[in-house]
């Protein structure tokens, strides 16, 4: 039996056999080389075989949109700019209006501001105006919108912790102009990345799996090229491993049993990054519909 070892064709390019022969001229790659799929330069089989907004995966499209980041080390380190809108928590008072910030001195909240504050035991949600901010930069006092006071219905409960978040802000004709500024902040982040592997193997006899594809060029020659089908399915296999990996992944936490394993450490993926310091979500089973003011950050 002879062997057949899939080499580039003339001319780089594969070149179609008038019948299915598995020739080492006619193989067509899809992992590079002189006789990749890319190099043929044939558009109606583009259109036939390439959705426009690549192969409907998530790595696939950041490709497309050039938002993939190559590294070379065994850590990368980024900043990222801080939330544009302001967001904080406190305890409030509903008789007095007066909100105690958690964390006090760090709050960029300024007098004028409309605020939108959520309850976080008595889940009511209502717009407010900051008409004072006490020199310390703890406390700040807030006028209902809606109503006379927090205690009036929808009530409030009395010191419970309410989310606070800036919506606006609101002058009178012939004042003067906003008191303060808020300087832009950034954070940094560190992830590490993770080693995928995968295998592929094929016997000589399983020629089953061979693929072909018909062909007309330009100048009307016809012929097939062929593929290895398991080979690309273990290829969009790993790709969906490595989506996937990159979607669910977690790091391996202090004394967890991954962590024990050595060179094994996890990778933060988009799940766990969102656990960590994204958005947090209430009533979203189908039984309640409550507002937090979370999703608006």
């Amino acid at each position: 039996m002879a062997v057949i070892t899939p080499t580039g064709g003339t001319n780089l390019n594969a070149v179609p056999a008038p019948v299915k022969q598995t020739l080492a001229t006619n193989y067509l790659s899809f992992t590079g080389g002189a006789n990749d799929w890319s190099q043929q330069y044939l558009p109606d089989l583009y259109e036939a075989e390439v959705e426009r907004y690549g192969d409907r995966s998530i790595a696939s499209f950041l490709r497309m949109v050039g938002a993939e980041m190559p590294m070379t080390s065994d850590q990368i380190i980024w900043s990222e700019q801080g939330r544009l809108h302001l967001t904080y928590t406190g305890a409030l008072n509903t008789t007095s209006g007066v909100v105690t910030i958690a964390n006090s001195g760090t709050h960029a909240i300024r007098v004028g501001q409309t605020v939108k504050l959520k309850g976080g035991s008595s889940g009511k949600v209502a717009n407010a105006y900051v008409s004072a901010i006490a020199a310390d930069n703890t406390t700040l006092t807030l006028k209902r919108y809606d109503k006379a006071l927090f205690s009036t219905a929808p009530a409030f409960t009395n010191s419970e912790t309410v989310t606070i978040f800036v919506i606006g802000s609101e002058f009178a004709k012939a004042t003067n102009g906003m008191t303060g500024a808020v300087t832009p902040s950034f954070k940094s982040f560190t992830n590490k990345p993770i080693i995928l592997k995968d295998k592929y193997e094929i016997s000589g006899s399983d020629a089953s799996q061979v693929g072909w594809v018909e062909i007309t060029g330009e100048n009307g020659q016809s012929g097939y090229l062929w593929y290895l089908k398991a080979e690309g399915d273990t290829r969009t296999r790993f790709e969906d491993y490595l989506e996937m990996s990159m979607v669910e992944g977690e790091l391996a936490v202090a004394n967890s049993g991954a962590s024990t394993v050595t060179g094994i450490g996890g990778t933060e993926g988009l799940f766990a990054a969102i656990e960590d310091r994204g958005h947090v979500t209430a009533g979203v089973d189908g039984n309640t519909a409550t507002e937090d003011l979370a999703d608006f950050d």
